[in-house]
């Protein structure tokens, strides 16, 4: 049984004033669901096409892979590898969208400059570099945007379980608990008004008896 407040004007007040602040919460809270599903759909939107690129330019890659290991052995091929650098030069930034971090990567160039000596090489060890350098680009661009979603729509869900607790648990109570406190005001102003109107009559019955 819920244990209801003293049906006193203090308490009226204060669930008036407590109304007012779960309604305002309850607005806020839902401008920044409707600001945060905007963006969600806009990063799902962008996943789609991304993923839509990764088989083909991952089919692309392994295969120029293999023309190389072909071309030039695989032991060759491995030994290019390791001589190339590792790329340190990723930038990440965040940017808050309602308080959520969402992930953003200085755009790469598609422009890449072999590391590695021409002597000993071959074309398909070039064309196999390019490829390999595009799928990483992607790999990074999915990594963002997947972690742009999954974050959003974490966010999302607390956001939306706050909402539902305003609006059908918190914001309900405090309006039922208001109206009883109301309800029993309102009867004792009446009962008042009654005995008022008692009271004076008896006075003015003395008077004319008097």
């Amino acid at each position: 049984m819920v244990k209801r407040l003293a049906p006193t004007r203090g308490n009226l007040v204060k669930l008036q004033k407590s109304m007012a602040q779960a309604q305002n919460g309850h607005d806020l809270l839902e401008q920044k669901r409707q600001v945060l599903m905007m963006e969600l759909v806009k990063h799902i939107d962008v996943a789609k096409i991304v993923q839509k690129d990764v088989p083909k330019v991952f089919e692309n890659a392994y295969g120029t892979l293999q023309k190389a290991n072909i071309s030039l052995g695989i032991d060759t091929v491995e030994d290019i590898a390791r001589s190339v650098p590792i790329a340190d030069g990723l930038v990440v930034r965040l940017r808050s969208v309602m308080g959520v971090e969402i992930p953003e990567i200085d755009e790469l160039s598609l422009t890449v400059r072999p590391s590695y000596s021409f002597h000993g090489s071959t074309s398909a060890m070039d064309d196999a570099y390019v490829s390999v350098h595009k799928a990483l680009l992607l790999i990074l661009q999915l990594a963002m945007v997947e972690t742009s979603v999954y974050r959003l729509a974490v966010q999302i869900r607390k956001t939306h379980r706050r909402v539902n607790a305003l609006e059908k648990v918190v914001i309900p109570q405090n309006k039922s608990e208001a109206a009883f406190i109301e309800d029993v005001l309102e009867e004792g102003d009446r009962e008042d008004f009654v005995r008022m109107k008692i009271a004076k009559g008896n006075r003015e019955s003395k008077d004319s008896a008097a």
